[in-house]
């Protein structure tokens, strides 16, 4: 806790003072009759200025404000209840009670019901029902309503912060899906076309004897690569760039999987194509399933160069299944970092699908994904 009030507060508490003499010098100061007939101005004075320090720290010590201007208040009762000894407390308990700790702001409600009942029920024990009805009229306008106001703001304010919280948790939220939708729009870029034009590359580059149909028919898928790549990547540019959200444009298509078995097939597999018709799917299943295609075929010619590759296409009445199946090459190159796995499980995911990978029975490696129609 600091040593000094905040300069806010102090100047409250001086305008409180000021204010509270002048109404104490006009003898407009009285709410509640004097004890002994006529109380010095003097005392008065001193303990208003008591329960003005007090209320400087309203904010940097509500407790000690709280307990401070209560005792002031309990002197200034007992020789008749003042007006600016009434606006002090009522501004104090009411400042306490809003932005003072939690604990307090329990103490407080629970004492104010206290002392609401009790004085209540004094009142109704030593005269009739009417003067109780009167005390406790006058002790909930002191203290109850401002107690309960408070409450109120600060249940509203509560409210609005956590309303801010949930709002700032769902931008990150949404930032964070965002980041790892174009991680995974990008890794199908490069992974899909970069690795393919670079063993295809490689293959060009390791061929010993002319064979110009074979070196033609490479730098042919190699370029078709390049150019596929370029296009998807301004697309996903030209989405970034967008002033406003708008629909992401497709690139791909299931329909187009045969340009990927014949990259496949340039970069050295032996593969395969067995198909249903494709056509009018719903365009978040074309994607991601083509995807998944273009991945499993990426992983295959990368961990096993030269294998027999099937792709199998497979539409039923609710649901489309893709199977990509490879021989295992024993000493492939490359052992891989798993990324191409989760990003095919995600897109699976991401339209309700349901995806496996893994070697089956036969010693074959096994890709496949269901997606629901």
């Amino acid at each position: 806790m600091e040593l000094r009030p905040k300069p806010r507060d102090a100047l409250v508490a001086v305008a409180f003072f000021t204010a509270g003499l002048l109404v104490h010098r006009l003898g407009l100061d009285q709410m509640m009759g004097d004890r002994d007939g006529h109380t010095p101005l003097g005392t008065r004075v001193a303990l208003l200025a008591v329960a003005c320090a007090g209320q400087a720290w309203r904010h940097r010590a509500p407790a000690v404000a709280v307990g401070v201007v209560g005792a002031a208040t309990a002197a200034d009762l007992y020789f008749g209840l003042s007006a600016p000894m009434m606006v002090v407390g009522i501004d104090v308990l009411f400042v306490a009670t809003l932005h003072g700790p939690r604990r307090l702001h329990q103490v407080l409600v629970g004492a104010v019901a206290v002392v609401t009942v009790g004085i209540t029920a004094t009142a109704a024990a030593l005269g009739d029902w009417r003067q109780s009805f009167y005390a406790g009229l006058q002790v909930f306008s002191l203290l109850v309503v401002p107690v309960w106001w408070a409450t109120n703001v600060r249940r509203h304010r509560e409210g609005a912060e956590q309303v801010a919280r949930i709002a700032e948790l769902d931008r990150r939220a949404a930032v964070h899906a965002e980041r790892n939708r174009m991680a995974r729009d990008l890794h199908d870029v490069v992974a899909g076309h970069m690795s393919a034009i670079a063993i295809q590359s490689e293959a060009v580059l390791s061929l010993r004897s002319g064979d110009p149909e074979t070196a033609r028919t490479v730098l042919k898928s190699v370029r078709e690569n390049s150019v596929r790549a370029l296009a998807e990547m301004r697309t996903m540019i030209d989405v970034l760039r967008a002033d406003e959200p708008v629909d992401e444009p497709v690139a791909v298509r299931l329909a187009d999987v045969g340009r990927l078995v014949e990259s496949a097939a340039a970069a050295g597999l032996r593969v395969g194509l067995r198909g249903a018709d494709v056509g009018e799917l719903p365009v978040g299943v074309d994607v991601a399933a083509y995807r998944v295609v273009q991945e499993a075929l990426t992983n295959a010619v990368k961990h096993a160069p030269g294998a027999r590759t099937s792709v199998v296409l497979e539409r039923q009445v609710r649901r489309l299944v893709v199977v990509v199946r490879n021989d295992v090459v024993d000493g492939a190159r490359g052992s891989g970092t798993g990324t191409g796995l989760v990003s095919m499980a995600e897109r699976a995911h991401l339209v309700g699908g349901v995806f496996s990978a893994g070697r089956d029975g036969d010693g074959e490696w096994v890709v496949r994904a269901e997606f629901p129609l």
